[in-house]
C-alpha cells in the first residue's frame, strides 16, 4: 500500500517535469518570433563583371535593411544621428537571413533578402545613442486633403485635386499609416464649398463617421501659385493636435514638386504617429505576477502576451512549484496601461500584496 502510495506521487512528480518542460521549450520557440524585427522583400542588384563579389551584395542588403528598420521605429530627427552606423555593428545585430529569387540578366544579379534583427539588442544599441525607439504599430486612418484655390477662394473638387490623385501612389514599405481616402461625396463637396472662408473651424465628425474610423488627418491645403499653406488636424488614438506648415515654389503640376510634396508631409504625421508609441526606457517599472502552474493555456496566453508587448523590456520565472508560477516583468510604461493591456486579452487581475494574481 505504502509502496502503491509513493509510485502515485512519483508518477505525479514527472507528469509535472513533462509538462514544464513542454511549457518552456514553446516559450524559447515562441520567443524567438517575437523578439525580433522581419525586415522582407529588401531587392539588391548588383553589375556583373570581373569585379563581382557577392559579399558586397549582402552588405548592401544589411544596409537597406537596417535603414529601413531604423526608419519604421524612429521620428525623421532622431534617424541622421545613427543612419551611418558601420557595417560591423549592423552585422551584429543581425539575428538571421534568407536569400531568394537569385538571378542574372543583363549582366546584373539581382536578389532579394529576407533580414531578421534582434529585438532588444536593436532597441538596446539605439538606447545607446540617446534615442528612445517606438514600437511599430500599424494603423489605418481616414485621410481628408481640402484643396482650396486662394485666388478663386474655392476647393478644388477630388477628381482635379492632384494631392488626392497622388495621395497613394508614393509610399514606402516602412510606412505604419495606412490611409483611406474618402468618396468624393457631392453633398460633402457642397458642404466644404459653402464653409471655404470658415472651413478651419469647420467640425468634421459627421463625415469622419461614414468611414467608420476613429483616427483621421485633415489637411487643408491653401493654394497661392506655387506658395502653399498647410493646417493640419490629426486625431490619433485619443491625441489631437493642429499644425501648421509653409512651402514656397512648390508647383503641384509637376510630378517631381507632388512627389516631394507628399512624402514631406506623410513623413510629418508618421513622426506624430511614432512620437504617440515611444518607449520611455528610463523606465523600468518591476511587477510580480503568479499564476496557476497546472493552467497550461492560461500560462501560455500570458507568455504570448508579454512576448508580443513592446512595452515589457524582460520577463522571468522568479520561482515554480506544483501549484504557482511566479514571474518578474519589466515594464517601460505606466502600470495602468500594463494592466489595461492585459485584461483586454483576457487576463483576470486580483491583487494580493505586492504580487498581481491572474485568474
Amino acid at each position: 500500500m505504502i509502496f502503491k502510495y509513493k509510485l502515485e506521487i512519483v508518477k505525479k512528480f514527472f507528469k509535472f517535469i513533462f509538462f514544464l518542460v513542454i511549457f518552456f521549450n514553446s516559450i524559447v520557440i515562441s520567443k524567438l518570433h517575437a523578439n525580433s524585427f522581419n525586415i522582407n522583400e529588401i531587392e539588391v542588384s548588383e553589375d556583373f563583371n570581373l569585379d563581382f563579389n557577392k559579399k558586397k551584395v549582402f552588405d548592401k542588403a544589411f544596409e537597406s535593411a537596417f535603414f529601413q528598420l531604423i526608419s519604421t521605429i524612429i521620428v525623421s530627427n532622431d534617424i541622421k544621428k545613427i543612419e551611418k552606423t558601420n557595417l560591423f555593428t549592423i552585422k551584429s545585430l543581425i539575428d538571421s537571413f534568407n536569400v531568394s529569387d537569385e538571378k542574372f540578366f543583363e549582366n546584373k544579379y539581382y536578389a532579394k533578402f529576407n533580414v531578421t534583427f534582434n529585438k532588444k539588442n536593436t532597441y538596446r544599441y539605439i538606447e545607446s545613442k540617446n534615442i528612445f525607439p517606438s514600437m511599430p504599430k500599424k494603423m489605418d486612418l481616414l485621410l481628408l486633403p481640402l484643396l482650396i484655390n486662394r485666388k478663386e477662394n474655392e476647393l478644388v473638387y477630388f477628381g482635379e485635386n492632384p494631392i488626392y490623385n497622388n495621395w497613394n501612389k508614393y509610399k514606402k514599405n516602412y510606412h505604419l499609416l495606412n490611409y483611406i481616402l474618402p468618396n468624393e461625396d457631392i453633398e460633402d463637396i457642397q458642404i466644404f464649398n459653402n464653409n471655404v472662408e470658415l472651413i478651419e473651424e469647420y467640425n468634421f465628425e459627421n463625415i469622419v463617421k461614414k468611414y467608420d474610423l476613429e483616427d483621421y488627418i485633415i489637411s487643408i491645403i491653401y493654394q497661392n501659385q506655387n506658395q502653399i499653406n498647410v493646417l493640419s488636424k490629426l486625431q490619433l488614438k485619443n491625441h489631437y493636435k493642429i499644425f501648421n506648415i509653409s512651402y514656397n515654389d512648390l508647383d503641384l503640376n509637376e510630378d517631381k514638386s507632388i512627389s516631394r510634396f507628399i512624402f514631406d508631409l506623410k513623413n510629418i504625421y508618421e513622426d506624430e504617429w511614432k512620437k504617440l508609441n515611444l518607449i520611455n526606457t528610463s523606465i523600468q517599472l518591476p511587477i510580480t505576477f503568479s499564476l496557476s502552474s497546472k493552467d497550461y493555456d492560461k500560462i501560455e496566453l500570458f507568455e504570448k502576451t508579454l512576448e508580443n508587448l513592446d512595452l515589457v523590456s524582460n520577463f522571468m520565472i522568479l520561482s515554480f512549484n506544483n501549484k504557482d508560477i511566479l514571474y518578474r516583468v519589466i515594464y517601460n510604461g505606466s502600470p495602468d496601461k500594463f494592466f489595461k493591456e492585459i485584461e483586454t486579452l483576457g487576463l483576470n487581475l486580483e491583487r494580493n500584496n505586492q504580487t498581481w494574481k491572474i485568474k
